[in-house]
């Protein structure tokens, strides 16, 4: 490949371990490891419960939120219209090929959008708290066919698919890791707490039911009359959960 000028995107220091050198989507990237001695540092801030979501991708108990990228939202009309091209296109063909290339570079830009607004939250969100606490949700379960089986037939379908392609989309799962090792690198400690009712139970008297929560956006218990948002009231009693599970 020979001598190739890269962008020194940040200082390196210690002990050079190795390079790696890819290429994705017709880009070069060079991935450079080091070692190096570093004191654990003192975390700043307090606790705070995460409630995720699709409407608000990130709630946190103290109020503050966080509104959903929706990248391929945004650029799925370009990918539905280049996907039907390709289907199209005589395989293996040379605009086949260039379809091809494309589709894979707009899914790369997807991803990259992605992850720099994941980047972005988890940096702002570990830096300013000790300890995080977010709902140990199985996203795989959560994001499973909406068609059934030949024994048991789907449910809303059409309704069923766009949640599942709006809670893959938010990539849940990969903010969570981006956040436990910056909180790490901080100082700080991420747990994750058992999600049951955490949008039910009311944060002020206890009372846990489903008449709580009589809109997506609101919760008002019919208990006591607390009222407050939705997703709020979940960061809370993540927020509470959390902290009781830490105390026992």
């Amino acid at each position: 490949m020979g001598w190739v000028c890269y962008r020194n995107s940040r200082a390196i220091s210690g002990s050079l371990k190795n390079v790696t050198v890819s290429q994705k989507c017709g880009k070069w990237y060079v991935s450079i490891q080091t070692e190096f001695e570093t004191e654990t540092p003192k975390p700043n801030g307090g606790e705070v419960g995460i409630d995720m979501g699709i409407v608000r991708f990130a709630t946190l108990s103290n109020g503050e939120y966080f509104e959903p990228i929706n990248a391929f939202k945004n650029l799925k009309g370009k990918l539905a219209k280049l996907q039907k091209r390709f289907k199209n296109k005589t395989k293996f063909s040379k605009n086949w090929q260039k379809l091809k290339a494309k589709i894979a570079k707009l899914h790369h830009k997807i991803s990259n959008i992605r992850k720099n607004y994941l980047h972005q939250i988890s940096s702002q969100i570990s830096q300013n708290h000790a300890i995080v606490y977010v709902e140990d949700l199985q996203v795989v379960n959560m994001s499973k066919s909406a068609k059934g089986n030949a024994e048991q037939h789907g449910k809303n379908i059409k309704q069923k698919s766009g949640l599942n392609r709006a809670i893959l989309d938010q990539s849940w799962y990969e903010f969570r890791r981006q956040l436990a090792y910056k909180l790490a690198w901080n100082g700080g400690f991420l747990f994750a707490v058992p999600p049951q009712n955490t949008s039910r139970c009311c944060p002020s008297c206890g009372y846990t039911a489903l008449d709580n929560r009589q809109t997506q956006a609101n919760f008002e218990c019919v208990e006591c009359g607390y009222q407050n948002n939705a997703d709020v009231v979940g960061a809370i009693n993540i927020l509470k959960r959390g902290q009781a599970i830490q105390a026992a």
